[in-house]
This record gives structure tokens, C-alpha cells and sequence, in this order.
């Protein structure tokens, strides 16, 4: 009788084969067999040569407990990934391991008709000059490409030796040697809630490809990874969608007024802040300048920084020469149409002709002075931010600039983003600001520049922080 047959596992045909081999009998003991004169002759039975069928099922169970083992340490080393760089730097890695390639490379394209998603490629021991000479092959031909049409449903691609195979692209054999590497696979990055995402590729030195075990691991990891990339492209798509509205809120260009340039340099955070900047012409040749920050992030703060940037400029144009009146109609507005919300605000009424600032500011950091004789905060009344208080009000200050000098507004997201305590930023920013070279100090886009890779020398980018950052600087001739 042969042994039983256990359930497939994972895909894989676990039947055991039978033994090819027959036990020997037990001798019986003596004296209550057969005597020796009836006995039939004992047969000889060879000895087993084989393994016995419990060492052929554990050593099929110990592989499979390998397999669901290695397969969990991966997925859930890319689980943890929450952006999604780092989570197609995972992909290359993970690939790179289960089918035995040393360098990959990870493309995706949007899929929706806008074109609203990432369109982002990556590679694993690729430079970016590499990436672009894949990018000069013809797309059907690439080692990816067909996986990347829609409706051609291609479960993956195999180029075991390409250099051996007829009809291959003159460009893709051409790159293929610039670069080294001799095959190739390739497997589509598809997600059952977003449809498909990209490919994924993996390039060997040798001729090579994944044997049907590794292919069926790979099979699996990457249809999980998908899943979790579609979820971190939707992340990307919705604060790129918050980062347009947020850019499409602002000046589309800054004002021309005579007596003053303009510069300005302003980034959003991941999740949409509610920063905003503005530079309005007045009458009697005056310029009005404003910055703030509403509290929160995403879509709603963007909203209400629109509403109040509107608002702010509409009280510019009526009673612009009294910021006090500016910011205290702002306030009631806030209060009437925002109620469990705050905001910072500065708004300056200018005088080019006569180099004069009247400010007022809500809770907001004071300008700073930048000229050839000093550098110093402008000396502005501590007040509450809009919305705090039951009624808001604070003196106005004015200033006299110097010619040449610049006046730099700012948010407070670039004091954040340096991670200090406020008082340390505030001299950074002060350094900062006083280190700017003479070269610089006539374009205020180039003050602007200099303050920011001073502040923050790690990049606006790279910076440990979901602040906006804003600067307005205002140079008088």
C-alpha cells in the first residue's frame, strides 16, 4: 500500500512517490515459529537505498517554511516603507535577491488619462546616465517596454541570453553592452485597485534567467508590493494635486513698481500648508506687501489661505495705508467665516519714492533689514495671531530703508525647518542674512537664495519638516 498523499502547499505538487524497496519480515521468536525443518527459505530483501518517505516530506515541508519565511521578512520590510522612493528602492533589493541579478530598475507611468500620477524610473546599481541610455532604446523594444502598453497582458518578459537571440534591437544590443549586462527579466507591476503602475526589471551580467521555483517567489512578492505601491502613489498624487492648488493660489509673477525689485522663493510642504505671499500696486504708486500662514495643512488650510489672501488684498486696495485697519477687517472675517481657526499675517504698505514702510503684524516674525551698515530685525509690537482673541488690534511701526537696502518677509516654516529653538533660528537667520556677499545684495532673488542655503544647508528638500517655507524680500533703490 503506498503512503498517503498530503494537499498541495503554495502551488507546489507535494505528492510523495512510494518506496521503491520492501521491508524484511520480522523474524519470529523462538520457539513458536515453524520448526527449521518446515521453514520456507528466507529471501534475501536488499537493503534500502533510498530516503524514507518522512525524510522526503520534511525535507519538502523545511523548504516550504523557507520559502513563506523569506517571503515574510521581505513584505514586511517594504510595509514599512512610507514613501515611495524608498519604497521602489525595497522593490529593486528584494527582487534583486529572489531571482539572483545584481542591478534593476523600477518604471511607472501613470495610468490614468490626466497623467496626474508619478512618472518616476529608479534603478538598483544604475546612475542616472545608465537610465538615460535605456531611455534612447525604442520603447517596444526596451527590457520592460511591452509590459508598459496597455492590453497586451504579458505576465513577464524573458531575455535568457540576448546577445544569442535573432532580431533583437540594434539599440537595445548596443546599450546592452555599453552597460553589461547579458539578460534580462522583467515582471508588470499591477494592483487590483489601480490597474497597472509600471515594471519592474532585473539585468544580469551573465546569460541567465530564474528558475520556475523563483519565478513563482518573485510572482508573489511583486503582486504584493504592487498593492502597497498603489497606495503610496495615491499619497503622491493627492499632495501633488494640494501642491498645484496651493501654487495656483499664489502670484503667478510679482508686480513692477518703481523704486523697489522684488524677489521671492516659496516651497510647500508634503501635505499642503497655508503659506502665502503677496505684492500688490496700489494707488499713488504705493506697494503692498503681505505674508502669512493659516493653521493646518492639506486641502482645507489651502482653501482658507486662498479666502484670506483674496480677502487681503481686496482691504488692501480700500484702506491699504492703514495696515492696522487691513489686518483688523482680516481678523473679522476670519472669525465670521473660519471660527475654529487661526493665522499669522504681515502686511506692509511701501513707498518706493520715499523708501517708507508702515507695517502691522498678527503673531507674525519681524522683518529683517539688510543693508550695507546693518543688519537687524525690525523693531515690530508683540501682538496675537488672527482668530485668537475676541477682538484683534496692534500698533503700526514704520520703517525707513536706506538705499540698497532690502526688507525680508518670511513665514515662520523657515525657522521651523531648521529644527532649532526659536531663539537659535533667529540668529541663523541673522547670520545668515549678514553674511550675504556684496555681489548678491542688488538681485533680491539672489539674497533670497543665499539666506535659504545658509538656514537650511540640507536642502528645502531634505529638510526634516512638513513647513512651508516662504520669503519675499524687497530691495530699494
Amino acid at each position: 500500500m503506498s503512503a498517503p498523499h498530503p494537499p498541495k502547499v503554495a502551488g507546489i505538487d507535494s505528492a510523495v512517490p512510494p518506496p521503491p524497496h520492501t521491508v524484511a519480515p520480522t523474524p519470529a521468536a523462538p520457539g513458536t515459529g515453524p520448526s527449521p525443518d518446515t521453514a520456507p527459505p528466507v529471501k534475501n530483501t536488499p537493503a534500502p537505498t533510498g530516503p524514507a518517505p518522512g525524510t522526503l516530506l520534511q525535507d519538502r515541508l523545511a523548504g516550504w517554511v523557507s520559502d513563506l519565511t523569506t517571503l515574510h521578512e521581505l513584505t514586511e520590510r517594504l510595509s514599512r516603507t512610507d514613501a515611495l522612493e524608498p519604497a521602489l528602492e525595497e522593490l529593486l533589493r528584494a527582487g534583486s535577491a529572489l531571482v539572483g541579478a545584481r542591478r534593476g530598475l523600477v518604471v511607472l507611468e501613470p495610468a490614468d488619462e490626466g497623467g496626474s500620477g508619478p512618472r518616476t524610473s529608479l534603478g538598483l546599481g544604475l546612475g542616472r546616465a545608465d537610465l538615460g541610455h535605456l531611455e534612447t532604446v525604442p520603447r517596444g523594444s526596451q527590457p520592460y517596454g511591452p509590459l508598459l502598453d496597455t492590453g497586451t497582458g504579458a505576465a513577464e518578459i524573458v531575455h535568457a541570453d540576448l546577445f544569442a537571440e535573432d532580431g533583437l534591437d540594434p539599440r537595445h544590443r548596443e546599450v546592452a553592452a555599453r552597460l553589461g549586462y547579458a539578460a534580462s527579466y522583467a515582471l508588470p507591476l499591477t494592483a487590483g485597485s489601480a490597474g497597472r503602475l509600471g515594471a519592474a526589471v532585473w539585468l544580469y551580467d551573465e546569460p541567465a534567467e530564474p528558475d520556475e521555483h523563483h519565478r513563482h517567489l518573485i510572482g508573489l512578492y511583486v503582486r504584493h508590493a504592487a498593492e502597497h505601491l498603489a497606495l503610496l502613489v495615491e499619497v503622491e498624487r493627492t499632495r501633488a494635486r494640494a501642491a498645484t492648488l496651493a501654487e495656483e493660489l499664489l502670484p503667478s509673477r510679482l508686480p513692477r513698481v518703481a523704486g523697489v525689485q522684488l524677489g521671492t522663493r516659496h516651497r510647500t510642504g508634503p501635505r499642503g500648508g497655508g503659506d502665502w505671499y503677496d505684492a500688490l500696486p496700489l494707488p499713488d504708486a504705493a506697494l503692498g506687501l503681505s505674508v502669512g500662514s493659516v493653521t493646518g495643512s492639506g486641502p482645507s488650510a489651502v482653501a482658507a489661505m486662498g479666502r484670506l489672501r483674496a480677502s487681503l488684498r481686496a482691504y488692501a486696495v480700500m484702506e491699504g495705508e492703514d495696515p492696522v485697519a487691513v489686518l483688523s477687517d482680516l481678523e473679522l472675517l476670519l472669525r465670521l467665516t473660519e471660527p475654529a481657526r487661526s493665522a499669522t499675517a504681515l502686511f506692509a504698505y511701501c513707498e518706493p519714492a520715499l523708501r517708507k514702510i508702515t507695517l502691522a503684524g498678527a503673531g507674525h516674525s519681524p522683518p529683517l533689514l539688510i543693508g550695507e551698515r546693518r543688519t537687524e530685525f525690525a523693531e515690530t509690537s508683540v501682538s496675537a495671531p488672527l482668530g485668537m482673541l475676541a477682538c484683534w488690534e496692534a500698533p503700526s511701526v514704520e520703517i525707513q530703508a536706506e538705499a540698497g537696502e532690502t526688507v525680508l518677509l518670511y513665514t515662520d516654516g523657515l525657522l521651523h525647518r531648521t529644527g532649532d529653538a526659536m531663539d537659535r533660528a533667529f540668529a541663523r537667520l541673522h547670520a545668515a542674512a549678514a553674511s550675504i556677499p556684496r555681489t548678491l545684495r542688488r538681485d533680491p532673488g539672489a539674497i533670497a537664495d543665499h539666506v535659504l542655503r545658509t538656514v537650511l544647508p540640507d536642502g528645502l528638500d531634505t529638510a526634516d519638516s512638513e513647513e512651508d517655507v516662504v520669503l519675499l524680500a524687497a530691495r530699494f533703490d
